[in-house]
């Protein structure tokens, strides 16, 4: 082995020669679909562990408590399978409070979307000040909902609450508006309180509808209310409808309100007024007074595959009302060449 060699050899590929580096194949550059793939998992790596911290692990352990009758303060728990579900259909009180959930549903979830709607098209119209008119109902949506509770338990206490030193100058006499049969009542005043949601969704989607529709079809001799049920409400429908599947959600999970604004007492969770006692005030007292882990994480899960199939039932229903501006493309269009089959 000659000098040069051995020196080569020595020190590595630092001092290496000219011609056995030009042999030396270069670098590949870090591709471009690698870079956008190391820029995804680098945004959305921080969601991805507080999703699966925070949602998919306690799903997957509430999961498992629905299958045991755990307290939730002793391990000594056991497995008892489809138990708990079982229970869940023979428990009278969980079919009455899945019940009124179900009214309660029912009752509000339209009314905000035909009072927003309502709102939407007067703020919609040519007048002064609009926007100082959209402000100012849009303003409740952003009062926090513990913020309105609290609001509204003042205003509907029975000794010191507006309402009734409104009826007290009608020489009327002050009513209990937080105890049965009154707390229905508020309970709905309240969900709609936060209106203006609605109210700006249906109001985007006013405004996207072309105007020129409106003047074609008041060329033809089409009334308002003729081109308000015609052109606004087909055109209006994917925003309906969305409004429709997360207002049923929402409607469905109801719990904060009743917690807050009617009439707690030192019993706590059980002083809830029997109209108001819905299914999730009816999961917190099996997880609180009750002491049931097991049977409140089945009702949880029961909740669930019923806010699933009333979803799935409302897209079935929807087919052939909710119209689109653009229709999803059903097939691909085949390219032809000149002299092509």
């Amino acid at each position: 082995m000659s000098t040069e060699q051995l020196t080569e050899l020595l020190a590595g590929p630092a001092v290496q020669s000219p011609a056995g580096a030009a042999t030396r194949p270069p670098r590949r550059p870090r591709s471009l679909t690698t870079r956008r793939a190391w820029s995804f998992y680098v945004f959305a790596g921080p969601w991805m562990l507080g999703f699966l911290a925070l949602t998919a692990y306690p799903l997957g352990y509430a999961l498992w408590l629905s299958f045991t009758n755990s307290d939730g303060l002793s391990d000594h728990s056991r497995f008892v399978g489809l138990d708990n579900y079982k229970a869940v259909f023979s428990d009278s009180e969980t079919l009455h409070s899945l019940a009124r959930t179900g009214l309660f549903t029912v009752t509000t979830v339209p009314l905000s979307i035909v009072a927003g709607l309502f709102l939407a098209v007067l703020v919609n119209q040519p007048i002064r000040a609009r926007g100082l008119f959209r402000t100012l109902l849009y303003l409740p949506a952003v009062v926090p909902p513990v913020g309105a509770a609290i609001t509204f338990r003042m205003i509907f206490d029975r000794d010191s609450g507006a309402a009734n030193g409104l009826l007290d100058l009608f020489h009327v006499n002050g009513l209990a508006w937080l105890a049965d049969p009154y707390a229905r009542w508020v309970l709905i005043v309240l969900s709609l309180w936060g209106v203006g949601n609605v109210m700006i969704i249906s109001l985007a989607g006013l405004q996207d509808i072309p105007k020129e529709l409106h003047e074609a079809a008041r060329v033809d001799g089409a009334g308002p209310w003729q081109s308000f049920t015609r052109i606004t409400l087909p055109l209006l429908s994917p925003v309906l409808f969305f409004q429709v599947v997360t207002g049923i959600i929402a409607s469905l999970q109801t719990f904060a309100p009743l917690l807050i604004s009617l009439d707690p007492t030192t019993k706590g969770i059980g002083s809830v007024p029997e109209s108001n006692s819905l299914f999730m005030i009816h999961v917190l007292d099996e997880y609180l007074l009750a002491g049931r882990y097991g049977y409140a994480s089945a009702l949880l899960w029961v909740l669930f595959l019923i806010i699933v199939a009333v979803t799935f039932i409302v897209f079935r229903l929807s087919k052939g009302a909710v119209f689109y501006s653009v229709e999803p493309e059903r097939a691909k269009t085949k390219v032809r060449t000149i002299g092509g089959a």
